[in-house]
């Protein structure tokens, strides 16, 4: 996946999180198993975050023919402690990830705070 369009799509799907990744599953219509991975400036410098992308195309490309959801894009984003986690670990966590997912159990939509009138500490 490399459109800006499919990756906001993604955001709408099913939400599984874990210690160095969550994943976003999406149904997408007689496309195939498609992936994408998102690494934001949070995370590190160039290099932690390129590092980061090549760990987690080589889990994908290991882990989605068999055990990717046919027709969804699979969106991984990174957390913050993905380069320390160990690689064995995360292939256990993405496995686990899948199934959940394949099951139907994401976990529960995120609640952001509304803009406005907040009142914050000392407010």
């Amino acid at each position: 996946m490399r459109r800006r369009a499919d990756f906001i799509a993604a955001n709408r799907g099913l939400r599984v999180a874990r210690p160095g990744f969550v994943l976003l599953a999406h149904p997408n219509p007689g496309k195939g198993k498609r992936y994408g991975i998102t690494v934001t400036k949070k995370v590190g410098n160039a290099v932690v975050r390129n590092r980061i992308k090549r760990r987690f195309r080589e889990l994908l490309r290991a882990a989605l023919p068999e055990q990717g959801l046919p027709d969804h894009d699979h969106v991984l984003i990174a957390r913050d402690g993905a380069i320390e986690r160990d690689f064995a670990m995360m292939q256990g966590e993405l496995a686990e990830a899948l199934a959940r997912a394949a099951a139907g159990q994401g976990d529960p939509p995120r609640r952001r705070p509304r803009k406005g009138n907040r009142k914050g500490p000392g407010k």
